[in-house]
């Protein structure tokens, strides 16, 4: 308390000044109504700029929030794109009204202050290919066989041989499942064989990588009698039920005709950019179960992904 008094007292003169000071500036702006108004417009103009900035800073910390909640939005637009052969037969065959949410609603959806609310309302329709959004936590890139690590796992409904895909395309298999996490083959694994076709002419082949370059794999299987062309862009096939049929795999980069065999050695560059991988989509297939399970009272067995 003395240092205080002290302090005060040594320093009473400048103390004084500078309160006489504020009081003589207060009294100057309020009794003039221009330098009143030119005050004000200056307070208003800096308390904005802080108010940017704070929220700038508030914005930055709500990235992981914003980037869930957009994932999850994703999610429900994209598996509306994904029916399963049966749909595809039903919608072929069955009249489809025309209702009122293909042109209003969706008009209300471009607002981006109402998308979700305008998501909650459209008629729920039971998907054939519900996806779960999933965060990459860990990959490897530089292994003969290299996994990723989702941060989702059984109490959200993943199990082994589900399907993972990105925004790009195809990014792998559910490996193992924990209870909060799961493993996933990704297409940069040895074993790792996904049905494929050209779409430009159906020719169906096998995606699987060759163990060198992350960005590329090989299409097996295309008949060199077929016409190929750079940039063809190959897509998942559906005949494994694994993966929606027309899923984005990779574009022809390159094609030669090797002399002893009677397909091309194809080169595909993939779609899905592994080295920046952050958001994926596990997907189930509901007609998988029924499919399966016919095949194998038939004694099909299908060549699919192979199991790692």
């Amino acid at each position: 308390m003395n240092n205080l008094l002290n302090f005060l007292f040594r320093y009473r003169g400048i103390l004084v000044f500078g309160l006489l000071e504020v009081l003589s500036l207060y009294l100057y702006v309020r009794n003039s109504s221009y330098q009143k108004a030119a005050f004000f417009n200056s307070a208003n103009a800096y308390t904005g700029e802080v108010l940017a900035v704070r929220t700038r800073v508030y914005d930055y910390f709500r990235l992981f929030e914003v980037n869930r909640n957009l994932v999850a939005e994703n999610a429900l637009l994209r598996q509306q794109l994904y029916r399963s052969d049966v749909a595809g037969r039903e919608a072929d065959t069955l009249p489809v009204a025309q209702d009122s949410v293909s042109q209003a609603r969706l008009r209300k959806l471009a607002r981006p202050d109402s998308l979700l609310l305008g998501l909650r309302q459209i008629p729920a329709r039971d998907p054939d290919y519900p996806l779960i959004p999933a965060r990459v936590i860990n990959n490897s890139l530089r292994k003969v066989d290299n996994y990723l690590t989702l941060n989702v796992g059984s109490v959200d409904g993943v199990k082994p041989g589900m399907g993972v895909l990105a925004a790009a395309g195809v990014v792998g298999r559910v490996k193992v499942a924990s209870e909060h996490y799961a493993t996933v083959t990704s297409v940069l694994h040895s074993k790792t064989s996904i049905s494929a076709k050209l779409q430009r002419d159906g020719t169906f082949g096998s995606i699987k990588w060759l163990g060198d370059d992350p960005t590329t794999a090989l299409l097996d299987y295309i008949p060199r009698q077929n016409k190929l062309v750079r940039g063809d862009t190959v897509v998942t096939s559906g005949y494994n039920a694994i993966f929606p049929e027309g899923v984005m795999i990779g574009r022809v980069e390159s094609f030669v005709r090797e002399p002893d065999k009677n397909f091309w050695t194809v080169r595909v560059r993939l779609s899905v950019d592994f080295t920046k991988l952050t958001y994926v989509y596990v997907v189930s297939a509901r007609p998988k179960a029924e499919r399966d399970t016919v095949e194998v009272r038939t004694g099909i067995k299908l060549e699919e992904e192979e199991k790692p």
